[in-house]
């Protein structure tokens, strides 16, 4: 099935949430843009109001963030309560990295830091399900990281793609609400920041060094980049490339 592109003047925005006064959402956003959808940007860390309702907007995504799921910050708990509307409403959801852990969070299910300390900042292979395997029939073998928590499969949740050290990487919940623990959102200037900023996590157990980081893109970015197209036409567009 392919996209209408006479439809597109008519698209609602899709909500677009975001954790540091200089985050952006990089392909993604870039991506939804292509599509056809305006972005409402809130940072609701920075006083912005979520709304009570998704009745004007497409869809909502929720990015990562240096914070944990598990923080006891009232805009953690805000945000994590306020997924209660497009999960009610059944508008298309995705959760990235912070925004799956606080998906995985409301739905009652744990975030948790791996036993031995391991974390995964760098790429890591990752390898679809059979449920994956049914909704999309190409999936990026490497993945991109910076997280040191993982989450649980909370009841009602698919498993559609899976990793070594932390096994849920992709998850389902309905027909609309979609976590990716893993970033396929990051431009190029993106990776530079998180590389020089995060460099003092790269110490830590199972972390690459930054140059891995670099060289990882030029080999495993490209698989990446289309599989995130067809990903977020599946969620927000419901188109299948199967076709």
């Amino acid at each position: 099935m392919l996209d209408d592109p006479s439809r597109r003047r008519d698209r609602l925005p899709v909500l677009i949430v975001l954790h540091q006064e200089r985050s952006s959402a990089g392909r993604v956003g870039q991506m939804l843009i292509e599509k056809g959808f305006p972005l409402d940007i809130r940072r609701p860390v920075l006083g912005d109001r979520l709304p009570g309702t998704l009745e004007a907007h497409s869809g909502a995504v929720v990015f990562g963030g240096p914070m944990s799921a598990n923080d006891p910050d009232a805009f953690v708990k805000a945000e994590t309560d306020w997924l209660a509307v497009p999960l009610k409403e059944n508008k298309p959801f995705l959760g990235i990295c912070l925004g799956a852990q606080m998906l995985v969070r409301h739905l009652g299910g744990k975030v948790e830091a791996d036993p031995e300390g391991r974390v995964e900042i760098g790429w890591y292979p990752m390898r679809p399900t059979e449920h994956g395997r049914m909704l999309m029939p190409h999936w990026p073998k490497m993945v991109y990281h910076f997280h040191r928590e993982g989450f649980d499969l909370p009841h009602g949740c698919q498993l559609l793609a899976a990793g070594d050290v932390y096994r849920n990487q992709a998850i389902r919940y309905g027909d609309n609400a979609w976590g990716l623990q893993f970033h396929a959102e990051l431009t190029r200037a993106m990776m530079q920041r998180w590389v020089v900023h995060g460099a003092h996590r790269f110490i830590m157990p199972n972390a690459q060094q930054g140059r891995d980081h670099l060289e990882g893109r030029m080999i495993f970015d490209a698989p990446l980049k289309a599989w995130l197209s067809e990903f977020l036409d599946l969620v927000f567009l419901k188109v299948d490339h199967f076709s």
